[in-house]
């Protein structure tokens, strides 16, 4: 037994940390959560999502690179500021910058500025869960033992009103986390790995000395879920994640291959995964951190796409080839004032 905990430690320490090589999954993974139990729309997710690990992906920091969002186990898609729901608006707040100081004259050298923040409590409504319903939050930082707990209760006490995420690059890189004080465990990490949400499941309990322990079972990976996604290009249909595309999970049975490389109809790939296209008015190209092009009905509708062994984590879209990070599909068309874009004022 002794043994036994000791590895387990061992386990722990390394699983996040930059450098430790593992390519193994979560010491108990579960089956995916089901609809009902997190109460969020059913897609597919990969059947090989604990088997298959790209070489890129094999060290132990490196499976958390993109920041997965998971409810009770169920993948929800990124923490990326162009995958964030659009209903999710920003909070700004009102911040000191930097600025010219011209000689001989009384300029202070600074200026006031706006930072864009975004509350955790409002990105669960904008994911279309209820926070009454939630009994914890998990949000890893770059170790298990920097994960911060919050309890239902305090996500919907005042105090959650000041629990922000941000992004390091203003609107792209990762997540950066603000924990008012007094809220949740204390814990503060800076950079954001992933957020785990539990509504029906039994939340890991945070032992700092080992990491997250789930039925006395230390966890390497997602809780209910194993190996944490990586790669792949989500699908979006009004704020909603509905699809994951992985090339090696790609069925040939649905391929053409006349032009010298496999490729797929996309509203027939779409539909086959259960997704509802009929509604679809446009769609909107994710690349490169930023909504890049916006593709009409009609396009859509006739489209096809392709997924090279040297894709690297995005698909290729029409005879244009258009690289393809994440999918987002609208039923009504965005406004222009709904594209997310920076603003002119803010850091």
């Amino acid at each position: 037994m002794g043994n036994r905990v000791f590895l387990a430690a061992c386990v722990a320490a390394c699983a996040l940390a930059a450098g430790c090589k593992s390519g193994s999954t979560a010491s108990k993974a579960a089956p995916v959560a089901t609809a009902a139990d997190a109460g969020v729309d059913a897609f597919v997710i990969p059947d090989d999502k604990d088997e298959y690990v790209p070489a890129e992906f094999k060290s132990g920091a490196d499976r958390w690179r993109d920041t997965g969002i998971y409810v009770d186990g169920k993948f929800m898609g990124l923490l990326a500021w162009p995958e964030l729901p659009l209903s999710l608006k920003p909070v700004w707040i009102k911040v000191k910058a930097s600025a010219p100081k011209r000689f001989g004259t009384n300029d202070t050298g600074w200026r006031w500025a706006k930072e864009r923040r975004y509350r955790f409590r409002e990105l669960m409504v904008a994911m279309g869960l209820d926070p009454a319903t939630i009994k914890e939050v998990h949000v890893y930082g770059p170790r298990f033992s920097e994960t911060t707990i919050v309890s239902g209760k305090e996500l919907m006490s005042k105090a959650a009103d000041e629990w922000y995420f941000r992004f390091g690059g203003m609107i792209r890189g990762k997540a950066i986390e603000s924990v008012p004080e007094g809220l949740g465990n204390g814990v503060t990490p800076d950079k954001v790995s992933a957020v785990m949400v539990y509504i029906t499941k039994q939340p890991p309990v945070l032992d700092r000395s080992v990491g997250l322990v789930l039925d006395g079972e230390v966890q390497e990976g997602v809780p209910y879920f194993g190996t944490p996604l990586r790669g792949g290009v989500r699908v979006y249909k009004d704020d909603r994640l509905v699809a994951y595309i992985k090339r090696q999970d790609l069925p040939m049975d649905q391929a053409n291959t006349t032009s010298g490389e496999p490729r797929w109809q996309l509203y027939q790939y779409l539909s086959s995964r259960g997704v509802d296209v009929k509604d679809v008015v446009e769609g909107w190209v994710v690349r490169d951190e930023k909504w890049a092009e916006q593709l009409p009905q009609a396009q859509l509708e006739t489209m096809w796409f392709a997924a090279g062994a040297q894709a690297k984590g995005h698909i290729e879209l029409g005879d244009a080839k258009i690289k393809t990070q994440a999918l987002i599909l609208r039923s009504r068309p965005v406004t222009p004032a709904e594209v997310p874009t920076p603003d002119p004022e803010e850091l």
